[in-house]
């Protein structure tokens, strides 16, 4: 019986990982919740699952949530709570799907605990990767990916071979905006943009998708995941999204991962490593499938995707400061304070002129953080005033 802190509980991940849990009664049981505040679905999720130990970011909101709990339990307060619910030694695996650079404090405590890691947080490697996979090293920890992408690649080494992988394809959709002209892609709007045309995931994710960033990240998050050079890890469009990625190996053989674009597939190949169970998604039908088709990503049209190259291969504090600024660009532009296109913009400015050291606490990391995102938001601001998007 594997004992799992969900942390990130309310969103779609989460929520995903808490029907996979629901499904192996037998295997999997619930020890910990944490979200940010979501008080309302937080309390549902623990009246069902009774863990032993809540986690809520939002402070002001546990006098809410106690009264909607229908058990006592415990309740855990702030960025501390959600770190501790992460090292509880009641849980054996934490699945982190915490949203952005807030996910970084949890995994670290995570990997120091010793725990089985089920990463859906990209963005904890893409910040943090070197610190991150050496306290995993560490403390005896076990690093999964739960991203679908580095799923299907990790799913494809089951049978070993690592020392014989030539390179990777990072498969992505392309976005709704795949075909869009850069006249039409300068008229999205945030309402345009949440609509992916095959998954369903959160807010900013799904912008990520739109404008490639999520691809970029995920090359920086396979770096460090697979121990791959910067070329050896390849990007292909794929907008039918069953081919998840792929392996090629030394002799020419590729290996790939196909499957129903559903979150819940990844998510219990992790939890459930290395058993594989019925899974409570609907199963591939090959005789609807009218055809598979792949093209190269357009650099031009979504630049983010060669930023996250560039940042990657700068190394040191260049993936922070990239993941920093984008994530200050997509919530502006969610609000309707930025254009689409002034994204990709506000994290090259960002970047430009940074001198990129190494940090290698969480603290340093997160001073960086801190601080780009403030660049970001002057960058921001100046676009705006000189209205040159």
């Amino acid at each position: 019986m594997q004992r799992v802190s969900v942390l990130g509980s309310t969103g779609s991940i989460g929520t995903a990982a808490l029907d996979v849990i629901a499904h192996h009664p037998g295997e999997l049981t619930v020890a910990a919740l944490a979200a940010a505040r979501n008080v309302e679905l937080l309390a549902r999720q623990a009246n069902r699952f009774k863990p032993e130990v809540l986690a809520l970011l939002d402070g002001d909101k546990v006098d809410e949530l106690r009264r909607q709990l229908d058990y006592p339990t415990e309740i855990w307060v702030g960025p501390e709570g959600v770190a501790a619910a992460a090292a509880m030694p009641e849980a054996d695996t934490v699945l982190v799907a915490i949203v952005g650079a807030a996910g970084l404090p949890a995994t670290c405590a995570a990997a120091q605990a010793g725990k089985r890691i089920c990463l859906a947080n990209k963005e904890a490697l893409v910040i943090g990767g070197h610190l991150v996979t050496r306290l995993v090293a560490s403390g005896g920890a076990e690093l999964l990916p739960v991203d679908s992408e580095h799923s299907a690649i990790f799913q494809c080494l089951w049978q070993g071979g690592r020392e014989e992988v030539f390179g990777i394809y990072l498969t992505a959709s392309g976005g709704p905006f795949r075909q869009f002209t850069r006249e039409q892609l300068a008229q999205v709007t945030p309402e345009m943009a949440l609509q992916h045309p095959t998954w369903t995931m959160g807010r900013k994710i799904t912008i990520d998708s739109a404008t490639l960033m999520n691809k970029g990240l995920e090359v920086i998050e396979a770096h460090w995941l697979f121990s791959l050079d910067w070329a050896q890890i390849k990007v292909l469009v794929h907008p039918q999204s069953i081919i998840h990625s792929m392996v090629e190996f030394t002799d020419g053989s590729i290996l790939a991962q196909l499957g129903t674009p559903d979150m819940r597939l990844p998510i219990q190949a992790a939890l459930l490593y290395p058993q594989r169970r019925p899974a409570p998604v609907r199963r591939l039908d090959f005789s609807t499938l009218s055809a598979l088709t792949f093209e190269l990503p357009d650099l031009e049209r979504f630049p983010c995707l060669s930023l996250a190259y560039r940042a990657g291969m700068t190394g040191g504090t260049a993936p922070a400061v990239l993941n920093a600024a984008n994530e200050v660009a997509v919530e502006l532009f969610l609000k309707g304070e930025l254009p689409f296109m002034a994204i990709p913009r506000v994290v090259e400015e960002s970047l430009a002129g940074q001198p990129f050291g190494r940090a290698e606490t969480l603290e340093e990391i997160l001073a960086v953080d801190g601080e780009a995102r403030r660049e970001a938001a002057r960058v921001a601001g100046k676009l705006k005033s000189k209205k040159t998007i």
